[in-house]
């Protein structure tokens, strides 16, 4: 289960997603997104899972093609390389690359339709210029950037925490200094 809970699901629901997503997630190419870091603390995995749930749910209401959107959104960064580094001779930046780099590894392993190919390509929109072409794609191009934001909020505020106990402890030594 994705590890940004949404309260209230039923557990029929959570069976399907898992459904929909099983052979992806059993495949050992895809369970290697779980050895690169994605947002601070979230695999690769991680995170592909998280927009994959919430896509599933959201596409599922509005009665789209929830199947496709929910496994695109399993594979949208299926890159398997550290973003960070330059390492495996990536050219251009990582933004605007690793969707082709996702949509060509994600080929090799599975039969992708229309669907699932677009959400891939096109989930970095608008960063990227390539339109999402079906309502599914532009909801998983907004159920990406939730989750990245919701995936970093935690480091940023355990990092802005950090750095008011560096102010009250640096205040507290400086007012110590001067009673003496």
């Amino acid at each position: 289960m994705p590890n940004i809970m949404i309260k209230n699901i039923s557990l029929y629901k959570l069976r399907e997603f898992e459904n929909i997503i099983d052979d992806l997630i059993c495949n050992e190419t895809v369970q290697k997104m779980k050895d690169f870091k994605h947002h601070y603390n979230t695999s690769c995995f991680e995170h592909c899972k998280n927009v994959a749930y919430y896509s599933f749910l959201i596409c599922k209401k509005y009665n789209l093609d929830y199947t496709s959107a929910t496994r695109a959104a399993m594979l949208h960064d299926l890159f398997l390389y550290d973003w960070r580094k330059r390492e495996h001779g990536r050219k251009g930046l990582h933004a605007f690359t690793h969707p082709k780099t996702a949509l060509n590894n994600a080929t090799q392993l599975f039969k992708l339709n229309k669907i699932e190919k677009d959400i891939i390509l096109k989930h970095m929109w608008p960063v990227t210029l390539g339109f999402p072409r079906y309502k599914e794609s532009f909801i998983i191009t907004f159920v990406d950037k939730y989750c990245a934001i919701k995936e970093s909020i935690k480091e940023y505020k355990s990092k802005y925490k950090l750095q008011l106990v560096y102010r009250y402890a640096y205040v507290f030594l400086s007012m110590l200094i001067i009673l003496r």
